[in-house]
C-alpha cells in the first residue's frame, strides 16, 4: 500500500522556526519598553559528582538579557567551558532572548534550583 502525502501534517509548527522570531519581537518588544528583562531556570545536580545540568532562558530588553538568568549561568552563556554547553540567542532590534542548556561543574550552583526572576 502506498502512503499518500498530506499537506500541513510534517514539521513542528510554527514556534520551531519563526515562531522563535515572532516570539522574541512581540514578547522581548513589549519587555523592552519597560526595559525589563524575564527569566526562567532550573538547575538539577548530578548525584555523586560536581556537575549540575541547567536549562535557563531570558527574555528583554538586549541590555539586561545577562541579569535574566542565574548568577551560577552568566558567564556560561556562548562559553566553552563545560562537557556540554547548548546556547542560542535571537535578537530583534531592542529586543533579546537567550537560552542555554549546560550540563557541567558550574561553580555556585546549588543542587536543586528553580530561578524565576521579571526585573
Amino acid at each position: 500500500m502506498k502512503k499518500r502525502w498530506r499537506a500541513g501534517t510534517a514539521g513542528c509548527g510554527c514556534f520551531s522556526g519563526c515562531g522563535t522570531f515572532i516570539f522574541v519581537f512581540i514578547l522581548g518588544g513589549a519587555l523592552s519598553l519597560f526595559s525589563s528583562v524575564f527569566g526562567l531556570g532550573l538547575s538539577v545536580g548530578i548525584p555523586f559528582t560536581q556537575s549540575n545540568v541547567t536549562v535557563a532562558g531570558a527574555i528583554g530588553t538586549k541590555t539586561k538579557i545577562l541579569d535574566g538568568l542565574p548568577s551560577y549561568a552568566r558567564e556560561r552563556l556562548a562559553g566553552n567551558q563545560n562537557f556540554i554547553n547548548q546556547s542560542v540567542t535571537v535578537t530583534v532590534g531592542p529586543a533579546e532572548g537567550a537560552g542555554l542548556l549546560v550540563i557541567g561543574a558550574q561553580p555556585g550552583a546549588p543542587a536543586v534550583d528553580l530561578y524565576l526572576v521579571l526585573r
